[in-house]
């Protein structure tokens, strides 16, 4: 066995290697688009997409369903 090769991440049932990114899939809901998952030596990293805040009073999520904008 090699001590110096990248070493995998499991998350739920599925290995990613390293540097690899997923959007993570939650049952019931299903694939998490706006949270971004990646493996950095064996160790699983996740986090959601920030957004800057919407200036307006009814903001859209047409282009990006993840980050609300002005239309």
């Amino acid at each position: 066995m090699q001590a110096d090769a990248p070493r995998a991440c499991r998350f739920g049932r599925r290995w990613y290697l390293n540097n690899e990114s997923w959007h993570p899939s939650v049952p019931p809901f299903g694939e998490m688009k706006c949270i971004l998952c990646w493996c950095v030596s064996g160790e699983t990293h996740c986090q959601r997409q920030e957004c800057p805040p919407a200036a307006c009073a009814s903001p859209a999520t047409r282009d990006n369903p993840c980050c609300a904008k002005c239309r």
